[in-house]
């Protein structure tokens, strides 16, 4: 029967009635509270003093989980029943132990790096495969752990981000950096940095970039070999190219000097020309005054000259026979010494007696005298 029924005589729980004792507890309660005393409280008087003590201790020991020690390169974060509640710098500190507080360290002086791997889009349209490496640190530990969920990959997004606006302004050439091409690369790196920590600072996750390295920059695996010969063939461009200019370099002073010897030495013959030519008209003119005065014999001397001129070179004798037995000498000495220069090698013996050189002065003065007369 239930203890609340009619008929129950107003029975409580206990199995008291309305006279019963109130505040008495059920046998099973009264008998584990007794069994806790004695072991714990000893059983006697002060039986509540030992678990005091106990409280204490472990109340003791609850406060000393409290107390942390904040490295050089760390910042500590106290948290209290998840809300931010202070910063704390490198040393020995105390916080309420949890479930009141917690700490979160975050380290600020060691960099981090975040590698990106992606195909980009070029300007001209051609995909190019580059990878990048991030190097970063925490610049503000408040910002970083609580204004985005994940700081690494917000970063990484960013930079893939930063780094496909970057490339997509430059040619493929401009960014593999071919060798008759300008290479952009740092200036591809110098911008993508820029841009990144514009984008980092705006999200405010408390990051700041120190270092950006391109570490992979090339065509697509499917357009390798391609490529490769496209730089080949620009290569062996350049290398003719230069051999060719070598070769000009080396032939082009050689032709010029030849040029400058071949002008002095025509302007030579033309000094020597113009000079020799000058010296027979000054000869001529003279000549010329002196037929002038006296024709016939100038005419005679021009003759007698010219004649001279050509027999003194050749071996042929020749005599005067105007006159009967005429004496003759032969130039033995002169014969000999103009026959080396002789084409005829019968020049040297003599064909016939010659008149001495006297005598053709003296034929010189008969035929002068015959004119005269």
């Amino acid at each position: 029967m239930a203890w609340n029924e009619p008929g129950n005589n107003n029975r409580d729980p206990w199995n008291q009635g309305s006279g019963g004792k109130r505040g008495e507890l059920p046998p099973d309660l009264s008998q584990l509270l007794k069994r806790f005393k004695e072991r714990w409280g000893g059983g006697k008087g002060l039986g509540g003093v030992p678990v005091l003590l106990l409280a204490a201790l472990l109340g003791l020991i609850w406060l000393l989980f409290g107390f942390y020690k904040v490295e050089e390169q760390e910042r500590a974060l106290v948290i209290r029943f998840g809300a931010y509640a202070r910063t704390e710098n490198p040393g020995l500190h105390w916080h309420l132990p949890p479930p009141f507080e917690h700490v979160k360290m975050v380290n600020v002086g060691v960099p981090r790096q975040a590698p990106v791997q992606s195909e980009l889009f070029t300007k001209d349209q051609n995909l190019v495969d580059i990878g990048l490496t991030v190097q970063f640190r925490v610049s503000s530990v408040e910002d970083n752990a609580f204004n985005v969920d994940s700081p690494d990959d917000t970063l990484r997004y960013a930079a893939k981000n930063a780094l496909q606006q970057v490339v997509a302004g430059y040619t493929i050439d401009e960014v593999v950096g071919k060798s008759d091409v300008r290479n952009s690369q740092a200036e591809i790196v110098a911008k993508t940095r820029q841009l990144l920590q514009q984008t980092l600072d705006s999200y405010h996750c408390g990051l700041q970039i120190t270092e950006l390295t391109l570490s992979k920059v090339s065509p697509p695996d499917a357009l390798v070999p391609a490529f490769a010969d496209t730089i080949k063939a620009a290569d062996d461009q350049k290398r003719a190219r230069s051999d060719a200019q070598a070769y000009a370099s080396s032939r082009v002073p050689v032709a010029r000097g030849e040029a400058t010897r071949s002008v002095t030495e025509a302007q030579a013959y033309r000094d020597q020309i113009i000079a020799r030519a000058e010296g027979d008209v000054a000869r001529f003119n003279a000549v010329l005054q002196e037929y002038r005065k006296s024709p016939q014999v100038t005419r005679k001397r021009l003759y007698l000259d010219t004649m001279t001129e050509i027999y003194s070179k050749s071996g042929t004798v020749l005599m005067d026979v105007d006159k009967g037995n005429p004496s003759i000498t032969v130039p033995l000495q002169q014969m000999l010494n103009a026959a080396p220069e002789s084409p005829a090698p019968a020049a040297a013996a003599p064909s016939a007696t010659a008149p001495p050189a006297s005598g053709n002065d003296d034929s010189s003065a008969r035929s002068r005298n015959r004119e005269g007369r």
